[in-house]
């Protein structure tokens, strides 16, 4: 049960952005300018970000949530999972894995975030927008990942659920749907 009233149809962060939209819209604005905004980092990259970070901070929900979006935008679902459990091993470029490994030393403490990563980096072929964006998606993660934990959120357990929520990340991306949630009311 989640530590204030909170719409009983929206687990998760989406019942948290509901409860105060005045300060859900600018989180929203920023999230969708990183994750689905122009970058060269493609949508499922941006995606495996969040989803370290999230696995990291054992936040279930944005895990499951951004693993399930992850999945959908890279067409299948082995790297995400090889990415949390070790994204020094992953099936996934060299500067992908320099930029997933600055997102893990955002999530443990920005200060772990050294000259040498960067330089790694940057060796890898990330560029300074490349390894802001990093940075900054980290950060976010952090923030909804402890948002969503801190106030006992409800966190679905059927799997279902995360895949309707993943279809729906990847197509209305982390705006508020028109008209609101009321449609997902069963």
């Amino acid at each position: 049960m989640s530590h204030i009233p909170l719409e009983t149809h929206l687990p998760g962060i989406t019942g948290l952005l509901e409860y105060r939209q005045d300060s859900a819209a600018p989180i929203r604005e920023l999230t969708q300018i990183l994750l689905r905004g122009e970058s060269t980092l493609t949508e499922g990259e941006r995606e495996l970000i969040a989803s370290l970070v999230s696995s990291r901070n054992q936040c279930k929900f944005c895990t499951a949530a951004h693993t399930a979006a992850a999945d959908i935008l890279l067409g299948e679902s082995t790297t995400c999972e090889l990415v949390k459990q070790d994204f020094e091993t992953a099936p996934v470029s060299d500067k992908m894995k320099a930029l997933l490994a600055i997102a893990a030393f955002v999530q443990e403490n920005g200060k772990k975030v050294t000259p040498e990563s960067i330089n790694h980096a940057k060796n890898s072929g990330a560029t300074d927008r490349e390894i802001h964006d990093t940075v900054l998606i980290a950060a976010l993660f952090c923030l909804y990942n402890k948002y969503v934990d801190g106030l006992a959120t409800v966190t679905p357990t059927d799997s279902l659920f995360y895949e309707k929520l993943g279809d729906r990340i990847t197509t209305v991306g982390y705006n508020r749907l028109p008209g609101g949630y009321d449609q997902l009311k069963k």
